[in-house]
């Protein structure tokens, strides 16, 4: 089985991938900076890898698994 190199991905997938952690800093910064939870952190660390700024984001921030399904976040 024969690896590719980091030297093997055409120009476009470059693209693709500046592209996605660009919209995903974007979407933490933008959705963190409105719920003031460290926008800064979230989005320069979306910057950095995906998917898991967004998942812990989802997580922790948006808090998707609550026990309370029909009570709001914020009030």
């Amino acid at each position: 089985m024969k690896h590719g190199s980091i030297n093997d991905i055409p120009i476009i997938g470059w693209i693709g991938i500046a592209l996605i952690v660009l919209i995903q800093s974007s979407y933490l910064f933008i959705d963190a900076r409105k719920r003031e939870s460290f926008p800064w952190f979230w989005g320069i660390w979306g910057l950095f890898s995906f998917p898991l700024p967004t998942l812990l984001y989802l997580i922790l921030v948006r808090k998707i698994f609550r026990k309370n399904k029909g009570v709001p976040p914020y009030e």
